[in-house]
């Protein structure tokens, strides 16, 4: 039987963003791929990522976060699923800062009120070598790749941003021009990306307003990614569409994101659901163990 089997699950959402959150600190396992597949396969708990908690491995955190894509492939970051993990750790909590830990560093996370936190997401990454890329790339605002959905516009030269998983990031004028959910597979498999990539459309409103669709590498078509609005806000301000602060207008919500320049650090800000809490199912995880 799966360790996992009877333990205790939070669903939540951070702007439509399914995020499920297991806290295993003090368990000695983790999540294992088929487990996670498993799981996203279950009536009621289908997620976008899943934030399995572990022990810290540093002082001062609280917790080091695996996060697990519904394909069970591992991500470096996802915002929202911060979000989410910070709400479950600030239930019991009277402090208003505190820091976890992922593939993507170290991680603050403070309390906003009550459904609404703060996550700093890191420096982004802009050079090939750490996007990655498959080949040099010198212009990372401007990449060389193209793509010409059926009966649409060309889509080419996206920027590309590392926010700890890759991002690229179409600029279009008409997102009813386009089909993410048939460009967005296609792209996210492209040879140039080696671990493959988060596919984004964006629209410039304004100055400080952007709007953005974002394909999910291992997850699919999503109403929110926290990361990906962060890619979006840097990509825009490096190619001076934009300032180095705006709201990322996504279909389930707005993040407010900043990219400060006093240390280059990209923050988030937005709210998060929560829905329920459950056991797991013992019986789920019979095919993950075969």
């Amino acid at each position: 039987m799966s360790p996992l089997a009877n333990r205790l699950v939070t669903k939540m959402n951070g702007l439509g963003n399914e995020i499920l959150v297991v806290d295993l600190r003090g368990a000695g396992f983790g999540v294992s791929a088929p487990e996670a597949r498993a799981i996203a396969r279950s009536k009621g708990l289908a997620f976008d990522q899943l934030m399995a908690l572990s022990d810290p491995r540093s002082e001062g955190a609280e917790a080091y976060v695996t996060i697990l894509n519904a394909d069970g492939s591992e991500a470096g970051a996802c915002g929202n699923g911060a979000r989410c993990v910070a709400w479950t750790l600030f239930r019991d909590d009277a402090r208003d800062e505190i820091f976890i830990e992922t593939a993507a560093g170290r991680l603050a996370c403070r309390r906003l009120g009550e459904w609404r936190f703060e996550v700093e997401m890191g420096a982004p990454r802009l050079a090939w070598t750490d996007i990655p890329l498959a080949k040099p790339t010198e212009d990372t605002t401007a990449i060389d790749l193209a793509f010409g959905p059926s009966g649409a516009p060309l889509l080419q030269k996206p920027a590309v941003v590392s926010m700890g998983n890759p991002h690229a990031i179409f600029f279009v004028e008409d997102f009813d021009a386009y089909d993410l959910a048939v460009i967005g597979p296609a792209l996210e498999h492209d040879p140039i990306f080696p671990e493959r990539a988060n596919i984004s459309l964006a629209r410039i409103v304004s100055r400080d307003h952007i709007e953005l669709k974002v394909w999910e590498r291992g997850a699919g078509l999503t109403r929110a990614c926290g990361s990906a609005a962060c890619a979006a806000l840097v990509a825009a301000a490096r190619k001076n569409l934009t300032g180095r602060r705006a709201t990322v207008s996504l279909p389930g919500g707005d993040l407010d994101i900043v990219w400060r320049e006093s240390d280059d650090m990209v923050v988030m800000a937005g709210p998060v659901e929560f829905e329920f809490e459950t056991e797991l199912d013992p019986g789920l995880f019979a095919d993950a163990a075969a």
